[in-house]
Parts: C-alpha cells; sequence; structure tokens
C-alpha cells in the first residue's frame, strides 16, 4: 500500500530530526490522498443482494474528497449476479475507473461484455450506473450474437446487468471489414480481437 510507503518515509524523517517545527510541516506536506492495492476483489451489493463482483491486479484509490475516485490502471474483470446468485454476464476492460460522486464505473480500451446466450458486446467505452443498475455507451458498439447468426452495429447502447435486455440507439445494417471494425472500437491491431475471442473460450 502506498500510504505505508509514506508513513515509513516520514518516519524516517523523523528519527533525523529534532526540530518539532520541521516535523510538523513535513506532515502537513505528505497528506495522504491516495492508497494502492494489489491484486483486489470487490463486491457490490444492493438490499443485501449481491450484483457484482469484480476482480482486478491493481487498484489506485484516490480519497481526495473532490476528486474521490477508484482506478483500475490494469484493466478489470467483472461478473454480474442474477437472482439466486447466479452469474448472468461477464466483462473484461483494460481500464476502468469508478467515480463515487456519481456512483458509476467508466470502462475503457478492449471492453467485452457477454451473457450466458454467448452474446457479446465489444465497443471502446462502457458505463455502469449503481443507482439505477444499466449498462450504456455513446460509442461505436459491435454486438454478435450466434444463436441469430447475426452480427449488429450502431452507435449507443443501454441495457439492463445481465444483458439479456439491451438496445442499439442508431443501428446500421451496412456490411464493415475487420479493419474498419477495429478502427471503429478504437484498436490499434486486427489481432488484439483475436486474442480477446481467445480468452473468452478458454473463460466458457
Amino acid at each position: 500500500m502506498r500510504f505505508v510507503v509514506i508513513i515509513f518515509f516520514i518516519a524516517l524523517q523523523i528519527s533525523c530530526s529534532n526540530n518539532i517545527e520541521e516535523v510538523n510541516a513535513l506532515l502537513d506536506k505528505e497528506e495522504i490522498k491516495s492508497e494502492l492495492a494489489e491484486d483486489i476483489e470487490l463486491i457490490y451489493s444492493d438490499s443485501a443482494q449481491v450484483k457484482m463482483r469484480i476482480t482486478a491486479p491493481q487498484l489506485k484509490r484516490h480519497i481526495d474528497k473532490a476528486i474521490a475516485t477508484e482506478e483500475f490502471d490494469k484493466g478489470l474483470s467483472a461478473e454480474f449476479f442474477g437472482p439466486g446468485k447466479t452469474v448472468t454476464a461477464w466483462l473484461d476492460s483494460k481500464y476502468a475507473v469508478r467515480r463515487q460522486a456519481t456512483s458509476e464505473i467508466v470502462v475503457r480500451d478492449s471492453v467485452v461484455l457477454w451473457n450466458a446466450k454467448k452474446e457479446k458486446l465489444e465497443t471502446s467505452e462502457l458505463i455502469w450506473d449503481e443507482n439505477e443498475q444499466y449498462l450504456y455507451t455513446n460509442k461505436f458498439v459491435m454486438i454478435t450474437q450466434p444463436e441469430k447468426g447475426d452480427t449488429s452495429f450502431g452507435y449507443g447502447f443501454e441495457s439492463n446487468a445481465e444483458f439479456t435486455r439491451f438496445e442499439i440507439k442508431n443501428k446500421f445494417s451496412s456490411k464493415m471489414n475487420s479493419q474498419a471494425i477495429s478502427s471503429a472500437l478504437g484498436k490499434n491491431t486486427q489481432s488484439s480481437g483475436s486474442d480477446r475471442s481467445t480468452k473468452l473460450k478458454n473463460r466458457r
């Protein structure tokens, strides 16, 4: 934890100084405003019902009241729970931030959301509203539905937490090649999409 390092640094400075005024000045200067944790697991619940579980390799918690946030700068994986603690949807992204003031989690970069029917959403950004319990974005989205043999494209998306009821706001039916899709999703290389697909198959 970063605050432990800061406290150790302060203690070291105190041991090397006999001037109480210098010590007080140092404590004021090194006010703790962030924490760092690794290999974390967070559970979000509502009315004693577990709604979502997040796992991530790293969490930076910025505890300054003006900008209180939780930053997952190395990405995260999330599970959404339905009745009976059944996992109904999964999500992966390479970056995320939780804004305490608005109770929103914003996930960005190679965002993939899929459900038990193996329907898959891909986008560059997705927002989870904790209070209203729904997901949305204004960015480009691609939804693959294997049972229907269909792939849909558009801008803007809304869904319930289970990813069983969803809507593309501005849908279009024109075909897109892989390069155009990668560009619209904000991907730098086409290989990242295949890597993600392999990961999803392994987890399912």
